[in-house]
């Protein structure tokens, strides 16, 4: 049962902590097969990810890559309900990140100068999906979208084959609504290693976005400089303030619709309403009997779930800011008064009628969020998590020698001797 705690300044905290520790244990083992799976990678290829394959998946594919031709025969098979779906999402997925999109730009300046930034798409991305029972079409629409407006040349997706060696049909028909270039069959952390170094079939790419289990995860985080990638995520997480306008229902089925991720799951209830909270434990006990998750559920909200009664909203909404959580909801009578206060959150979901799961496959901003606090200095994937940006400087004769002695002035105060005299010299000509 998920318990309650009145806030008195050092329970709440302490259960704070407890939360910020499920982040913090490392395996030790996973760490050290994912090195090796990774060094076997680099120095076999196709090789090293087949054999891998076979271990972990039980059979290699007959062909490692899936043509747009196979893709749409495959989606033919899909139930025509969730295609519609997917078009729906792709569309409002679309729609949002595109109001995102950067623009390169100029100045001018006397004396003939020219300042400026050139904004561009990285060229080559790779998206990692799981496959089997853990298979998320909504995870490649909401990282190959914003990719593709970035202007990312290629878009190179790799999922596990299931248990026949077959691609699953519904990642092929979200692979074909978002725009993916390329779909290779190959997963764990043997197909992130094959992206970040490259292999015989596989490019090489400049960034690795997509959710998966320990050891994908594992895999990225020990890449991450090789390539970049979009984040170490931990557990999932919500946050729920509520007052007595929210309907406990409502607010037993968020907690839960987050808890059954993973036994790591945190789900945490801040009111200011003990009948609110007594009743929300009553529909969590009544609605988790009739839910296929229900042993992870009872395990997440039990270890790290908790209700917590405050004294006030301003107290609510300075344990929210501390928390930083992943999603944050806001179930209160006047939801939009609080979007300026609340600071630290991946997304916030305000009313009460915009629940988590809206965003996790809908309304249209990013589900890839920041967990585990770094909500705090990190923000969600979107079209910014796939451009570079390089400036450039044009200076004339008559402007350099305007600020020249400035500039010499700090090289010589940093004790670069050399960098002044790229300016002095210039001078003398």
């Amino acid at each position: 049962m998920i318990p309650i705690v009145k806030a008195d300044g050092s329970s709440e905290l302490e259960l704070l902590g407890e939360i910020e520790k499920r982040s913090e244990k490392t395996n030790k083992d996973v760490t050290a097969a994912v090195s090796e799976i990774l060094e076997n990678v680099r120095e076999n290829g196709d090789k090293a990810v087949r054999e891998y394959t076979i271990k972990f998946d039980g059979k290699a594919p007959d062909k490692t890559e899936i043509t747009h031709e196979e893709m749409e025969a495959l989606s033919k098979g899909c139930d025509p309900d969730f295609l519609k779906a997917v078009e729906h999402a792709a569309e409002n997925i679309s729609d949002f990140h595109k109001r995102q999109l950067r623009q390169s730009f100029f100045t001018t300046k006397e004396d003939k100068v020219i300042l400026g930034q050139r904004v561009r798409g990285l060229e080559r991305v790779g998206i990692y999906v799981p496959g089997g029972t853990a298979a998320y079409p909504s995870s490649v629409l909401m990282n190959a979208i914003p990719a593709k407006i970035a202007g990312v040349k290629e878009i190179i997706m790799t999922t596990p084959p299931t248990k026949d060696g077959k691609p699953n049909p519904d990642i092929m028909a979200a692979a074909l609504a978002a725009g993916v270039d390329r779909v290779l069959l190959m997963g764990g952390a043997q197909a992130v290693a094959a992206l970040a170094y490259g292999t015989e079939t596989v490019p090489k790419v400049d960034k690795i976005v997509g959710p998966g289990n320990i050891y994908v995860a594992t895999a990225k985080r020990l890449l991450y400089g090789t390539v970049d990638i979009d984040m170490v995520a931990g557990p999932s997480e919500i946050l729920v303030m509520a007052d007595d306008s929210a309907n406990p229902a409502f607010v037993a089925a968020d907690l839960m619709s987050q808890a059954e991720h993973d036994v790591l799951a945190s789900a945490i209830l801040l009111t200011t309403s003990e009948a609110l909270a007594e009743s929300v434990c009553s529909e969590i006990e009544r609605q988790s009997a009739g839910l296929s998750r229900k042993e992870i559920i009872d395990s997440s909200l039990e270890n790290y779930g908790a209700i917590i009664i405050c004294e006030s909203n301003g107290q609510m909404v300075d344990f929210a800011n501390k928390l930083a959580p992943e999603h944050l909801e806001v179930c209160m009578e006047s939801p939009l008064d609080y979007i300026g206060v609340l600071d630290n959150a991946g997304s916030v979901f305000l009313g009460h009628y915009s629940p988590e799961p809206l965003g996790d496959y809908l309304a249209g901003p990013n589900h890839v969020l920041p967990t585990s606090g770094t909500a705090r200095f990190f923000s969600p994937l979107g079209v910014d998590s796939f451009i570079k940006r390089s400036s450039f400087i044009y200076y004339s004769e008559e402007a350099l020698k305007r600020d020249s002695s400035d500039i010499i002035k700090f090289a010589e105060t940093e004790g670069l001797t050399a960098h002044a005299n790229a300016i002095r010299i210039r001078g003398r000509a």
